[in-house]
């Protein structure tokens, strides 16, 4: 006899715990969810039923994953961010909660066009976009992967026709101006990449560190910003905890004024903001 959902998500528990992750418990019943086809919010009304040992052995299979490392997000091949669900594969950079503050600073602000370079799943200017509904997008990557990805998000979310992708190395395919330009750039310095979670090396290498000090790419966004913003227009982007005074002193460089770090949830700097005359 296999035994219940219960003694899934039990056993699930205790290989997490092992690894060992940050809430096993929460893991273990999204795994559990995947393995069995039930939904999330009917996992706890199915405890007691039988599993399949067809659920039994998919539920293995997914520890197996797990137990590489291989980050939950790309084993349920989703992960929720701000209001949505949201593709995420390989080729993409994970949505993380601490990037939520970004989408709510850029809500807060009144655009109708908005541009995020290394868009990746899509998720921050999807966000934005689904909340402002007379609002137009242009969302850019260097990876056509990535891009594949952003466009079934966009298409999921409906919103595919208020939004252009590029493939663009930064300001190089970007023609006109914008009220809002918005990105999470590379910005893990290679002196850190050896002491990185083992499950970041399931993520593309070229979305988490520019192979140099972690912020090359925000002297090319400050730098082209003016060009690309309308007067009065924002520029908003996540950084690391650490470069909050580097990267605003290089907003203030460039000539934007009103710059301001900003702190997630968790009171570390998360976000650099400034404004073009």
């Amino acid at each position: 006899m296999t035994g219940t959902i219960a003694a899934l998500v039990k056993r699930a528990v205790e290989v997490l715990q092992d690894i060992p992750v940050n809430d096993p418990v929460k893991e273990a019943r999204l795994l559990v969810s995947h393995a069995t086809g039930l939904r999330p919010d009917r996992l706890t009304l199915e405890l007691r039923e039988e599993a399949s040992p067809e659920q039994a052995e998919a539920l293995e299979t997914l520890l197996k994953r797990r137990q590489s490392r291989e980050p939950v997000s790309h084993i349920l091949g989703k992960r929720a961010f701000y209001n949505h669900e949201f593709i995420v594969t390989a080729n993409t950079l994970d949505p993380r909660p601490e990037t939520e503050i970004l989408v709510s600073l850029a809500l807060g602000i009144r655009f109708s066009k908005v541009l995020d370079m290394g868009t990746g799943t899509g998720a921050i200017i999807l966000s934005v976009l689904a909340e402002s509904p007379t609002a137009k997008g242009v969302a850019t990557d260097l990876s056509p992967a990535a891009l594949k990805v952003a466009e079934q998000n966009a298409g999921a979310l409906e919103l595919s026709d208020r939004l252009t992708l590029l493939q663009s190395d930064w300001y190089s395919a970007i023609d006109g101006t914008f009220d809002l330009i918005v990105s999470n750039p590379p910005y893990i310095a290679l002196d850190e990449m050896p002491s990185l979670a083992p499950e970041l090396s399931f993520e593309p290498r070229m979305a988490l560190t520019d192979e140099a000090d972690g912020l090359t790419a925000y002297r090319k966004i400050a730098a082209g910003a003016p060009e690309h913003l309308n007067a009065g227009g924002w520029l908003m982007v996540e950084i690391g905890w650490q470069q909050g005074p580097e990267v605003a002193a290089l907003f203030e460089d460039a000539g934007l004024i009103n710059v301001a770090i900003k702190p997630d949830l968790d009171g570390r700097d998360r976000v650099v903001i400034g404004q073009k005359v």
